[in-house]
This record gives structure tokens, C-alpha cells and sequence, in this order.
């Protein structure tokens, strides 16, 4: 995913920073990972879970290393998100930065709240849980597991429609809920989370 296209190079006017990187690498025409994960959040705020998805599939290192060859390629650690991919030859799909970045924490967030839709809130001085997911269509349905303290939800989204958001039914151990939040007890058992999309 490349911030923009073509890099900077010669030109009449000087850009400044961005152009102090050779075309293709960082932001200068390569994949600057923290902008790229930018572009995912949009997908998901306009409910594109299949185009975001795919684009979360782009960015995920473990992606660039499943051969020999695509490791090879890629050349650092395929279980970090790398701060950049590099688009110059001859380093073409070479990732740059890991154990040096905010994309990883960035990645994380956008992953957990936005796609799979799994917020903490505060509401009336009570904390609650809220599942409200942006996924692919082709997802029938998946599976979280939330612990606070000693408190365990077992959270199963359910997608019968093939939709990419909107939260029907939520039930917490067998009872719908009469909203999207579920309570959080902190009584050191074990819960069961049901939540329906139907779309809409």
C-alpha cells in the first residue's frame, strides 16, 4: 500500500522532508504502515469490512512470509508489523523498521475495536462491553475471548445474513440484552456473549 504514487524525485520544486528518502522507500512512494492502517480504519468507518479486510491482509506481516521465498523477500521478523515496506528496486516487498514503531499498537487497535468490534466503555460510572464489528461478508461467524480480572466472556459473533456490520441481538448467557452493551461483573465467572448481525 503506498502512501502516494509516483515518489518524489526530480522535480522543479523541492517538497522538503518526504523527498530526503530515495523513491520508494518510506513515505516517499513505499508503504508507510501507520498511514496505510489510516486507510483501513476509512474501509471499516464506511462499513466496508470486505475492502478492509484485504487491505488488513496487505499490511500483516505474516502475510510476507508464508514461503521460504516470500520471507526471503521480506527479510525481517513476519510476527512484527514493520513501520515500512520498501517499493524501490531491488527491495521491492523488503519490510524496514520493526521493534520501532506506533503502526504495530496502531495496527492492534484498529484491528481489535473497528474490525472485530470489541470496545471497554464507560456508561452511568459502570463499565461495559460493546461488540459492534465491521467484517467481510464471507464470515459466518467468529469467536473472542474477553478476561477481566478473573472474569472470563466468551464472545460468539454470528453473521447468518452474510453482512459486513450491524448489530442486531446481543444475549449475555442466554438473556438478550436490551442494547449493545453488556455488563461487566468482575464476579470470577464464566459468561457467554451472543452477538447477531443482520445488517441494516
Amino acid at each position: 500500500m503506498a502512501l502516494l504514487a509516483p515518489p518524489f524525485d526530480k522535480m522543479e520544486h523541492d517538497p522538503g522532508y518526504i523527498k530526503g528518502y530515495v523513491p520508494g522507500v518510506r513515505e516517499n512512494g513505499g508503504q508507510y504502515t501507520h498511514a496505510a492502517v489510516w486507510v483501513v480504519l476509512a474501509y471499516l468507518l464506511q462499513g466496508d469490512g470486505d475492502e478492509a479486510h484485504g487491505l488488513l491482509d496487505l499490511i500483516n506481516p505474516v502475510k510476507h512470509a508464508l514461503t521460504r521465498e516470500a520471507a526471503d523477500v521480506y527479510k525481517v521478523e513476519p510476527y512484527v508489523v514493520a513501520a515500512d515496506v520498501y517499493a524501490a528496486e531491488p527491495h521491492v516487498g523488503r519490510g524496514g523498521w520493526t521493534w520501532y514503531t506506533g503502526s504495530a499498537s496502531w495496527f492492534y487497535q484498529v484491528v481489535i475495536r473497528h474490525h472485530l468490534g470489541l470496545w471497554v466503555v464507560v456508561k452511568d460510572e459502570k463499565r461495559h462491553l460493546r461488540v459492534d464489528p465491521c467484517i467481510p461478508r464471507s464470515w459466518k461467524s467468529y469467536e473472542l475471548e474477553y478476561r477481566d480480572q478473573g472474569t472470563l466472556y466468551r464472545i460468539t459473533v454470528e453473521n447468518p445474513r452474510g453482512v459486513n456490520r450491524g448489530v442486531e441481538r446481543v444475549a449475555l448467557d442466554g438473556e438478550d440484552l436490551p442494547g449493545l452493551l453488556v455488563p461487566l461483573a468482575r464476579d470470577g465467572a464464566e459468561h457467554e456473549v451472543r452477538v447477531t448481525l443482520l445488517g441494516g
